[in-house]
C-alpha cells in the first residue's frame, strides 16, 4: 500500500539548481500589509508561509534566502500583525503571514488578523501554494488544523513543512510523522508530500527551494 503523505524526495540536480538560482538572486522586502487595499499588484506567482508563533518561520525564511535578518522574529508572539511581502527577483512573491496560536494577543487583534487572512487567501488569484509550518517536536495542533480548514475552504493547496527536525530523535520523528499524516488525511487541499527541514542544519532547504521554483 502506498504511504500517504510521503517525505518529498531530494530534487534532481537540474531542478535543485533552478531553486538555488531563484533564492540566490535578489530578495527584497516589498511591504507589510494590514488591509487588502495595501496588497501589491498580483503580477507574479506567489507562495505564502503560515505557522504558529515560535515555529521557526522567520529562521526558515532567512535560511532559504541566505539572509540573516530578512524576516524578523518578534520576541512577543503575536506582535507582528502584517502580511509581509518579499520579492524573489522579478518572478515570485514570498509572503510571510503573521504567526498564529498566541494566547496573549487581544481578541480584537486576533479577529482583525483572521478577517484579513481569510480575505487574502480567498481573493489572491496568483497564490499557488501555502506552506504550513509545523514544529517537528510537537506535531499538528488544533490551531494548525484551523488554518488548514481555512485553506480547504479557500481552495488553496497547502503543503506541510516540518521545522526543527534536528531537535528530535528517530523514534520521536516517526511518531510525529504518523500523527501529522493522520491529521492531514481529512484535508482535501493538502498536497500529498511532506517536506522536512532544519534551518540550523540546512536540511530540506534545497527541496523546499526547488518546490517553489517549479510551481506553475
Amino acid at each position: 500500500m502506498q504511504l500517504r503523505f510521503p517525505i518529498a524526495p531530494e530534487p534532481e540536480h537540474e531542478i535543485s539548481e533552478q531553486g538555488r538560482k531563484l533564492f540566490a538572486g535578489p530578495v527584497d522586502f516589498v511591504k507589510g500589509v494590514v488591509a487588502m487595499s495595501g496588497l501589491p499588484p498580483a503580477d507574479r506567482l506567489e507562495v505564502c508561509f503560515a505557522g504558529r508563533s515560535n515555529v521557526g518561520k522567520s529562521s526558515l525564511i532567512n535560511a532559504l534566502t541566505g539572509r540573516k535578518a530578512l524576516a524578523r522574529a518578534s520576541n512577543t508572539p503575536g506582535r507582528t500583525q502584517e502580511i509581509n511581502f518579499f520579492a524573489l527577483g522579478e518572478s515570485h512573491y514570498l509572503v510571510d503571514l503573521p504567526g498564529y496560536g498566541y494566547a496573549n494577543a487581544p481578541l480584537a487583534v486576533v479577529q482583525k488578523w483572521q478577517a484579513l487572512l481569510k480575505q487574502y487567501l480567498s481573493g489572491r488569484q496568483t497564490l499557488r501554494r501555502a506552506f504550513v509550518l509545523v514544529d517537528a517536536r510537537h506535531g499538528i495542533k488544533t490551531v494548525d488544523e484551523e488554518i488548514m480548514s481555512l485553506l480547504d475552504a479557500s481552495a488553496v493547496t497547502f503543503q506541510c513543512v516540518l521545522t526543527k527536525t534536528d531537535k528530535i530523535n528517530a523514534a520521536d520523528r516517526d511518531r510525529v510523522l504518523h500523527q501529522v499524516r493522520a491529521k492531514l488525511a481529512p484535508h482535501p487541499a493538502a498536497y500529498p508530500e511532506l517536506i522536512l527541514t532544519s534551518s540550523e542544519k540546512s536540511e530540506g532547504l534545497a527541496t523546499l527551494r526547488a518546490t517553489i521554483a517549479t510551481l506553475e
